[in-house]
């Protein structure tokens, strides 16, 4: 694996090999069943534990954004969500994985987690209260909302208002996803962050992440 940490304390959680996040997007190519058995497999045997983050149900706001009726948009994100699940559930069975159910955090499993809820409706609060946060957040969800569109189109603001409450709802596990699993320090791991997390780490944005928590660029060497 190629492992780009995003700052030099990411490195240090990197290599202190404790527990390893890593984020599966749902309705991403890039994670089909074999490339997440590669990411496990490579994960399993670096850190002491693994755990795989799927943002299920908060990417009803990104279909939302893109025109659908909200109640299509959430049976569209159920469905993709458990078909994700699915694919998890496959490759760490495949590798000997016991329980591997228990190894996935969607939106059920962080819902009802007084430290994710506690992190979550601070990111809500400081989207407000922040603009320059706000526009950070307001950027990467336009750049992945424009990857959506029709070639050459761009996202209006009222599209991009509701796509972010996908990114804030993702944003608990790139801050202290420590405290959310139980772990002493934890590294979140995604082959292409937006640039908003390349500014958060590099404290440039009114949050900090967490003292024990880090993120890195992992991607299968010769491969996008």
């Amino acid at each position: 694996m190629i492992v780009e940490p995003l700052s030099a304390g990411c490195a240090a959680v990197v290599e202190r090999g404790e527990h390893a996040c890593f984020g599966i997007s749902p309705f991403n190519s890039y994670f089909s069943t074999d490339r997440i058995r590669e990411l496990a497999a490579w994960g399993l045997a670096r850190f002491e534990r693994v755990d795989f983050f799927v943002p299920d149900v908060p990417s009803a706001f990104t279909f939302e954004a893109l025109g659908y009726a909200p109640q299509k948009a959430a049976w569209k994100a159920r469905r993709q969500g458990q078909y994700t699940r699915n694919k998890i559930t496959t490759a760490l069975g495949s590798l000997g994985v016991a329980d591997p159910g228990t190894r996935v955090l969607g939106w059920a499993e962080l819902e009802g987690n007084p430290v994710f809820g506690r992190l979550h409706e601070h990111g809500l609060c400081q989207y407000a209260d922040d603009a320059g946060f706000r526009d950070a957040c307001r950027e990467a969800s336009g750049w992945v909302l424009a990857g959506k569109l029709p070639h050459g189109q761009r996202p209006d603001r009222r599209q991009v208002e509701r796509a972010v409450r996908y990114f804030l709802a993702e944003l608990p596990l790139f801050l202290d996803t420590p405290s959310i699993v139980g772990a002493g320090i934890s590294v979140f791991c995604y082959h292409q962050p937006p640039a908003v997390l390349r500014r958060l780490y590099a404290g440039e944005l009114g949050w900090r992440p967490a003292a024990g928590q880090g993120f890195a660029v992992v991607t299968p060497a010769g491969r996008e």
